[in-house]
C-alpha cells in the first residue's frame, strides 16, 4: 500500500481530511444553490434570486477559507512532498468549481432576464442542471478514492460523460444566441459569459477528476 493510501486509512479523522470533506460538501451545496438561483432568475423571482445568490457568495468565501486551511495542514504534515502536492492540486481544482459557480451568480444578478429570449433561458436551466450532475459524480469519485479506487475511476468516467453533455448543450446554446437579435450588445455579451460560466463549472469538475486519476494510478 502506498504512503498516501496508508495516510488515508490510518488518519481518516485528521484535521486535513475532515476539512477536505467539508470543502467538498460546501462546493456541492454551492452548485445546488446556483441551480436554485438560476431557476429563480428565469422565473423573475428577484427575492428568491437574492437569497440563493447570497448563499452562494457566503459559501464560496467559506470554501476559500477551508481551502486555505487544508493547504496549511498539508504543508505541515507528514506525507511525502509528491503526495502533499497531489492533494493540494485536488483541493484547488475542487475550489475552482465553487469559484465559477460564484461567477455565474454574479452575472445573473446584473443580467435582466426580461431581455433574455425564452429559448436561452431554457438553455441556462439545462446547462446548470448538467453542471450539477457533474458535481454529484465528482463527489462520488472523491469519496471512493481511498477505499474503493476502482469505483472512484468509474465515477470519474461518469463526470467526463456528464461534462461532454454540458459541452453539447453549451454548443447548442451558443448557436441559439448567434441567431437571436439582442438589442443591447452588453446583454448579448453577458448572456455569452453566463453560458460559458456554466460550462466552466462542468469543465473544472472534469479537471478535478483528471487529478483523481493521477492520484489513484500512482497508488
Amino acid at each position: 500500500m502506498s504512503e498516501l493510501l496508508k495516510w488515508f486509512e490510518k488518519r481518516r479523522q485528521t484535521k486535513a481530511l475532515t476539512t477536505m470533506q467539508q470543502h467538498l460538501a460546501m462546493t456541492v451545496t454551492i452548485v445546488e444553490d446556483l441551480e436554485q438561483a438560476v431557476k429563480a432568475w428565469v422565473s423573475n423571482n428577484e427575492k428568491e434570486l437574492k437569497i440563493c445568490a447570497d448563499r452562494v457568495s457566503k459559501a464560496e468565501k467559506e470554501a476559500d477559507n477551508l481551502r486555505r486551511e487544508v493547504m496549511n495542514d498539508l504543508a505541515g504534515g507528514e506525507l511525502p512532498a509528491a503526495d502533499r502536492e497531489d492533494l493540494m492540486h485536488l483541493v484547488k481544482r475542487v475550489d475552482m468549481v465553487a469559484d465559477w459557480s460564484q461567477e455565474s451568480t454574479r452575472i445573473i444578478r446584473v443580467l435582466p432576464v426580461s431581455e433574455v429570449p425564452d429559448n436561452l433561458r431554457k438553455a441556462c436551466i439545462e446547462l446548470v442542471e448538467g453542471a450539477k450532475e457533474c458535481v454529484f459524480a465528482l463527489r462520488k469519485s472523491i469519496s471512493r478514492m481511498a477505499e474503493k479506487p476502482e469505483e472512484a475511476l468509474k465515477a470519474a468516467d461518469e463526470v467526463e460523460r456528464q461534462e461532454e453533455k454540458v459541452d453539447e448543450l453549451h454548443e447548442k446554446a451558443r448557436a441559439l444566441l448567434a441567431k437571436e437579435t439582442i438589442k443591447s450588445a452588453g446583454v448579448a455579451v453577458l448572456i455569452g459569459q453566463l453560458l460559458e460560466s456554466f460550462e466552466m463549472v462542468a469543465d473544472r469538475c472534469e479537471d478535478t477528476c483528471d487529478q483523481i486519476r493521477i492520484i489513484v494510478v500512482r497508488q
